[in-house]
């Protein structure tokens, strides 16, 4: 891992004076040297990539500095709108640097759902007449990156991107931490394990990506009960609540349960226009909400600071009116909404943290989708 405080002093160096993004485990130590040295006017943990993008161009236009976008290349679909159509020097001639995860390197063992972003990362930049540079794990060569990619953004006007390996933004073996004390006291993992005991036993579970979907699949193992029953979304953050909206348009007369991120949510917040306007009445959307990008690292979300009941409420949800904060507030909120019409809707509040002997996600994920869709399709219940 090269020095980060050196990288960054590098970059502020060269005129980078905002940095925004969306934070990444491949940027790890880099994204927290900034969230505890940057005041929150120069540094912005972002909805989603496009928001960063966006926001890094109006910082531009009103300081005429060069901004940082940080993300995981997975990220790059939802900074492709802006990129493309804002930043491009075809257009309005944005400078900015683009910091990448690089999820999915060829060279590197990895998810299977980062294989194929892995592979065409490199393809989409130079598609969209991206210039970059490959960041190894050498301090001089990665300062050398920085200032040419400042100075590059600058002279062709528009973004520049450099693009990171594993272990050059973080220590290395991911740190998991354990679970915390804070002003909640009920964990993740025990909530999930409340939801699917106030529920039907014929219940089907959407889980976003990280941890909830670790802590559901590990539930089940524990019950001994089936995993078919779950969908376990190991990639596209943010869009585990449409495809959960999507099964309950489809089976109207099983109960979907979205176990949903507080940053996950956020990502792509308008989905809840969709699910409220539908007022589903087997759909029941449930956000864990621990305040934090917490698989990668911890950074702060929007989570806590946002009213998501509020919102949900006015989007057309059924809503008890306020987050729940305890496991006899979240029974009492199911059962509640259960008994009432409606695409329903869930801001539990939890703590921090997983447990340490929580074991990772090991399961061929075609396989896993056919005995999910042989379940849905083979059941009769429509």
């Amino acid at each position: 891992m090269i020095d980060q405080k050196a990288f960054y002093e590098c970059l502020q160096n060269e005129g980078v004076a905002f940095i925004t993004g969306v934070p990444d485990s491949l940027l790890n130590e880099f994204c927290k040297y900034v969230e505890a040295h940057l005041p929150s006017e120069r540094h912005v943990i972002a909805a989603n990539e496009g928001n960063a993008v966006a926001l890094a161009a109006g910082y531009h236009f009103a300081t005429g500095t060069v901004p940082l976008v940080y993300m995981q290349n997975s990220g790059i679909g939802n900074a492709m709108n802006p990129l493309l159509s804002l930043t491009n020097k075809e257009v309005y001639g944005i400078p900015m640097i683009l910091l990448i995860g690089w999820r999915g390197d060829p060279g590197v063992t990895d998810h299977a759902q980062h294989k194929k972003q892995g592979e065409l990362t490199p393809l989409l930049l130079e598609a969209m007449d991206i210039p970059f540079r490959i960041i190894e794990n050498d301090g001089e060569g990665s300062f050398d990156a920085a200032r040419w990619a400042v100075r590059t953004a600058q002279k062709i006007c528009g973004p520049v991107a450099l693009i990171a390996r594993k272990g050059v933004f973080e220590k290395g073996k991911k740190e998991e931490s354990n679970l915390d004390v804070s002003v909640y006291n009920l964990s993740r993992e025990n909530a999930i394990e409340s939801i699917i005991k106030c529920v039907p036993k014929d219940a089907i579970f959407v889980a976003t990506t990280g941890r909830a979907t670790r802590e559901l699949n590990a539930l089940r193992d524990v019950s001994k009960t089936s995993h078919d029953h779950d969908f376990l979304n190991v990639g596209a953050m943010g869009h585990a609540s449409s495809i959960a909206t999507g099964i309950a348009l489809a089976q109207n007369k099983r109960l979907v349960v979205c176990l949903d991120g507080d940053a996950a949510a956020i990502m792509h917040l308008g989905s809840l226009t969709t699910a409220g306007k539908l007022k589903l009445p087997n759909f029941l959307h449930v956000v864990l909400n621990n305040g934090a990008h917490e698989s990668v690292g911890g950074q702060p979300s929007a989570g806590f600071v946002a009213n998501l009941t509020a919102i949900a409420n006015n989007s057309g949800y059924k809503t008890v009116g306020a987050a729940v904060e305890t496991e006899q507030a979240l029974r009492d909120a199911i059962k509640t909404l259960l008994s009432t019409e409606g695409s329903a809707f869930i801001d539990i509040r939890v703590r921090k943290g997983i447990r340490s002997d929580l074991g990772s996600l090991d399961f061929n994920l075609r396989e896993q989708k056919e005995a999910f869709m042989k379940l849905l399709t083979e059941d009769g219940i429509r």
